[in-house]
């Protein structure tokens, strides 16, 4: 099986900057995509970023120019550089991959746990 390790969320002031990071581990035979949903409270879940296996990457609209997404050399670690933090950034961060378990098998989705990001002051 496939397990994505979320870790970095935490309590940050207004104006701050926090690296989120998603650790893919388990039976990988291939990443087509990593990406960074956030749910806030009474919301639905929305996609933040996203980064493929070629490097093409998508910045959704309300974090443009404060937050990137980058990944390690080997493909199964991606980052969420978050900076310019607005208390409407608070949410529980999902990392989602679109992962091949095998050369028989179909992709398909993976989700994390979740890590909590507060930016308050």
């Amino acid at each position: 099986q496939v397990q994505l390790v979320e870790s970095g969320g935490g309590l940050v002031q207004p104006g701050g900057s926090l690296r989120l990071s998603c650790a893919a581990s388990g039976r990988i035979f291939s990443i087509y995509a990593m990406r960074w949903y956030r749910q806030a409270p009474g919301k639905q879940r929305d996609l933040v970023a996203a980064i493929t296996s070629g490097g093409s990457k998508n910045i959704a609209d309300s974090v443009k120019g404060r937050f990137t997404i980058s990944r390690d050399n080997a493909g199964n670690t991606v980052y969420l550089q978050m900076n310019s933090l607005k208390t409407e950034d608070t949410a529980i961060y999902y990392c989602n991959g679109v992962i091949r378990t095998s050369g028989l098998t179909a992709a398909r989705e993976y989700w994390g746990q979740g890590t909590q990001v507060t930016v308050s002051s």
